[in-house]
């Protein structure tokens, strides 16, 4: 008898769940960032452990703040504890233990979840443990609590272990073979998202998107065409760079993240509009894909 389900990850911004995901599926097909709220839509990687088949749900982080945009934010996040069979809720080990509380709050002990404590290689092993009897209070709360460190994969198998044992026995979702449903162009456009918070600084990576125009597959060679938007005017030459130094940065960045992912050569065209007050601008949001 097989398993299968779906498995959202929850945590504030930075937690390393787009990172996490990206690690037990073996490959990058999520972006990733050190800027806090980075990931701003919902996700999937389709994860194989030995009879069981996990869809794993990246999630944008729980945070708070006024733009129509984090709003929607927001919502991926809930509707995504809401749609699944269980929850990994990471817990970075510097948080503290009250936005593990907060969550507890909003879950309401509807949905089952494991609690991850994340970066473990950043402290010893007496705060480790320190941390860890932080959570006993919370016990009958959890499945299972488990640290991992995941540039050295430290708890993953375990991770998987518990995973497995709490999802329902069911066919398999998806073909094994499949990484993700995501559409390529989503994945695209999040490499260049990255790209961007890679090279520019400020509020810009924040106020930035990217929309795929098009994708013309060639026997060999990918063209991608994209265009970037942005709030300001003032932050278009910043984006490009003197003498377009700055975009070719992205592009160059975003053109070898698809390059390793499809197998083959990309050749990337970018483009930069301006769009004043996009973030805020609910019928606009709608239009490029933030649909409630």
């Amino acid at each position: 008898m097989t398993k299968a389900g779906f498995v959202s990850l929850i945590g504030r911004p930075n937690a390393g769940k787009s990172t996490l995901m990206n690690s037990l599926l073996g490959e990058k097909i999520a972006m990733v960032s050190q800027k806090a709220n980075a990931t701003r839509k919902r996700s999937n990687a389709i994860v194989m452990y030995e009879d069981t088949q996990i869809i794993f749900i990246d999630t944008p982080g729980l945070h708070e703040k006024e733009k129509v945009l984090n709003q929607f934010m927001l919502d991926e996040a809930l509707k995504a504890m809401g749609d699944c069979d269980l929850i990994v809720y990471l817990a970075p080990i510097t948080d503290s233990v009250e936005h593990y509380e907060k969550f507890l709050k909003l879950n309401n002990d509807k949905v089952k979840h494991i609690v991850v404590l994340s970066k473990i290689d950043q402290v010893n092993q007496e705060k480790l443990f320190k941390k860890i009897n932080s959570y006993s209070p919370f016990a009958q709360h959890f499945e299972a609590l488990i640290p991992i460190a995941i540039p050295r994969k430290v708890g993953h198998d375990d991770l998987l272990k518990v995973i497995s044992k709490n999802l329902p026995d069911s066919p398999f979702l998806y073909n094994p073979e499949d990484l993700t449903s995501e559409l390529v162009r989503d994945i695209y456009a999040g490499f260049i998202r990255e790209g961007i918070f890679e090279n520019v600084s400020d509020e810009i990576p924040y106020e930035s998107d990217v929309i795929i125009d098009s994708i013309e597959e060639d026997k060999g060679l990918d063209k991608i065409y994209a265009t970037i938007i942005i709030e300001k005017e003032s932050q278009k030459g910043i984006l490009i760079g003197k003498g377009g130094e700055s975009i070719k940065r992205i592009g160059k960045s975003a053109r070898e993240k698809i390059e390793r992912l499809s197998g083959q050569k990309a050749y990337l065209n970018l483009q930069v509009t301006v769009k004043k007050g996009w973030t805020k601008d609910k019928a606009f949001l709608e239009e490029i894909g933030y649909k409630s």
